[in-house]
């Protein structure tokens, strides 16, 4: 991890949960953070830490707002050097009676959000390195598990293809930028309380399935990026021989 050290990151979706996790220990790590979410970040126990932490209120379903969000850091910062795509929503609903207002929230931030933050961090790079983290989810390697989580569930497989076609123009483009997807199963966050929620109540939940802390993906965060330029991990989406291929369970890395 030192080869970050004062370097710039942004974590979006940084005020709670998984973001504020990474946020954190990037910040212990040296770096230079950036959080970016729509509700005012407060994190504590940075004082003492060796990085510094701006935040920054920004909707990331809001085109306008991340390109004002990277035109601040790119004036007084500079180069982003890592980009975690944390923010994410989910709603339970029906594609028989849902609301189409909650099916494109999803889609604006899961994905649409995810692929603006990319474009503008890759901007103008250079043959200046840095690494792309997706925090996707194992909803995006299998069918839902569930009732009314075909949206998110699809937002999640649109992640994990999106992922491995920017391995392959990273490539083409002989790219010193790694992305990486990291997919977690079921995590203690707000995010199934916020989720609208009509069969189960998320305590029960937590209380009926094993589940990860923030603090666990986190740590799957500082180890990828604390990877040496010549580790690689991804999975074998082509079947093509000719590809050199590693494998992890569910972190997918160029």
């Amino acid at each position: 991890m030192e080869r970050w050290a004062g370097r710039v990151a942004v974590v979006t979706g940084a005020s709670s949960g998984i973001g504020a996790a990474i946020t954190k220990d990037l910040v212990r790590k040296g770096l230079i953070v950036v959080g970016l979410d729509k509700m005012e970040i407060k994190i504590q126990e940075l004082d003492e830490a060796p990085g510094r932490l701006h935040a920054i209120q920004c909707d990331v379903s809001e085109e306008e707002e991340i390109l004002a969000s990277f035109k601040w850091i790119k004036e007084n910062l500079g180069h982003v050097d890592v980009l975690v795509n944390n923010a994410g929503v989910f709603y339970e609903s029906m594609l028989s009676n849902g609301n189409t207002a909650e099916w494109r929230k999803q889609i604006d931030v899961n994905i649409l959000g995810l692929a603006i933050c990319t474009r503008e961090m890759l901007k103008g790079r250079g043959d200046r390195d840095g690494h792309i983290i997706h925090i996707n989810s194992v909803a995006g390697h299998y069918p839902p598990l569930f009732k009314g989580g075909g949206i998110y569930n699809a937002t999640k497989h649109a992640v994990t293809s999106l992922t491995e076609n920017l391995r392959k123009e990273l490539v083409e483009l002989k790219s010193k930028v790694k992305v990486t997807s990291v997919s977690p199963g079921l995590v203690k966050t707000g995010l199934i309380r916020r989720g609208n929620i009509h069969n189960i109540t998320a305590d029960k939940v937590f209380e009926t399935y094993p589940y990860l802390e923030p603090e666990d993906i986190s740590d799957a965060v500082l180890y990828v990026l604390g990877t040496p330029p010549r580790v690689q991990f991804y999975e074998n989406f082509s079947n093509n021989s000719s590809d050199c291929q590693t494998f992890s369970n569910k972190t997918t890395q160029q």
